[in-house]
């Protein structure tokens, strides 16, 4: 009776073992697919089983360890809408389906799988605009690239979101969009804008750094700090950008940017040296339209340290950036931006009456994932407020580190997306 019973139990556990079209695909559709579809920007697809089962013990290794989906954000402060964790249940139905023989389970279980636009994560834009040509790169070099282009509108239209696309993935590490009145202008997030900076930088061809004869300003929050360009207030950002594992720009409810009549768009990008042949491409931005105007406009402001100096050998050097609220703002997210020796990155907060928050904290910062923190709820910040950004890098390198355009040299930017507490139901421009 003992061994009988054993058996039937056994026998139940077997029955009840996860399977993928019941119990995984529901996770892998809500968690997954939109990166890991065909044609997107990850290895493999999960949306059929035979893709994913090729990929299950990579997939359970992954989901343990919390490597997939990637996110760094320290669980211990702040709350994000897009937290991309998996849950603990999750997890565990995951790793239970491959140690059962990660076995594909009825048809008939099968839920409808998402359905994607090719090549745009967020469906068919309403407007589609290149960068006028097909550009060509060489093999070995890095690259700094401009495109500016019209965008012919009569009149000008509120977005609600944008998404970059890059014509060659294997090429484009970033890229950003600026609104411009002319071929002439130079974006607001462009070190060619900056004229202040001009006398501290090195130009080699497009490629734009500081140079090492530059004053050096590590902490940018000390009392005695000098005076130098950007090290206070805040830079316009750009009207949407691509980073590596960042998601598209989608405006929160209630808010949306406004793109006037006549507007040119400047396309900053980053072509990364490859060596492979010639390569070309043409990135594309895809356009959301705004069904009127927004309760509130959205903004975004870059903070930036150009004069810190990472020395040769230098474990975890730190590196600070601090910005003083000149008004109320409502802050959306956040998105840090430094490149490969960056280790971490902290922001704290300490409001008028004295009280200190940590907003975001990635104590672990991957330059190939750079995510953007989208805040669960809307953050009121007073004026008056402090905000300290401090960063820590790892040069194992014989020679020091200073800012630069390329992956090997450094920098040290925020994005902040924020609104003005203040609605307009009524707005218009």
């Amino acid at each position: 009776m003992k061994l009988a019973g054993f058996c039937f139990f056994a026998g139940s556990l077997l029955a009840s073992s996860p399977t993928f079209n019941k119990d995984v695909a529901p996770i892998f559709h809500e968690r997954c697919v939109q990166c890991h579809h065909p044609n997107d920007i990850a290895p493999m697809s999960l949306l059929d089983y035979k893709s994913a089962r090729a990929w299950a013990k990579s997939i359970r290794e992954a989901v343990l360890t919390r490597k997939m989906p990637p996110w760094f954000a320290d669980p211990q402060f702040g709350h994000f809408a897009n937290d991309a964790r998996l849950k603990k249940d999750e997890i565990e139905t995951i790793k239970a389906w491959v140690d059962g023989g990660a076995k594909e389970g009825d048809s008939g279980d099968l839920p409808k799988a998402p359905m994607f636009t090719e090549g745009w994560r967020l469906g068919t834009p309403d407007i589609v605009i290149d960068i006028g040509e097909t550009f060509t790169l060489g093999a070995g070099n890095d690259a700094y690239e401009h495109f500016t282009v019209p965008t012919n509108f009569t009149e000008g239209k509120w977005i609600r979101a944008a998404e970059l696309r890059p014509g060659n993935r294997r090429v484009v590490h970033h890229a950003h969009i600026n609104m411009v009145s002319s071929s002439t202008e130079a974006g607001p997030t462009t070190i060619q804008a900056m004229k202040p900076l001009d006398e501290f930088l090195v130009h080699d061809g497009k490629l734009t750094r500081v140079s090492m004869d530059a004053p050096v300003l590590n902490d940018a929050c000390a009392a005695d700090a000098p005076d130098l360009p950007y090290i206070h207030g805040f830079q316009e950002g750009a009207l949407a950008s691509y980073l590596p594992g960042r998601s598209p720009d989608v405006f929160a409810d209630g808010t949306a940017k406004w793109i006037p009549a006549g507007t040119k768009l400047e396309f900053v990008i980053h072509y990364a040296k490859t060596s492979a042949a010639t390569q070309t491409d043409r990135t594309s931005v895809g356009l959301y339209l705004a069904s009127g105007p927004p309760e509130r406009p959205l903004r975004r402001m870059d903070l930036r340290n150009f004069f810190f100096l990472i020395p040769a050998g230098a474990p975890r050097h730190e590196v600070k950036r601090c910005y003083t609220f000149e008004k109320d703002k409502l802050l959306l997210s956040i998105t840090p931006h430094m490149h490969y020796r960056a280790r971490d990155v902290r922001y704290d907060l300490v409001r008028p009456d004295g009280r200190h928050e940590v907003l975001l904290s990635v104590p672990h910062y991957d330059f190939n994932w750079q995510l953007v923190y989208r805040l669960q709820d809307p953050m009121l910040v007073e004026k008056g407020s402090l905000l300290t950004v401090t960063t820590h890098y790892d040069n194992p390198n014989a020679t020091a580190i200073r800012w630069g355009d390329k992956s090997e040299e450094e920098m040290m930017t925020s994005w902040i997306e924020y609104v003005d507490p203040e609605r307009h139901s009524a707005l218009q421009r």
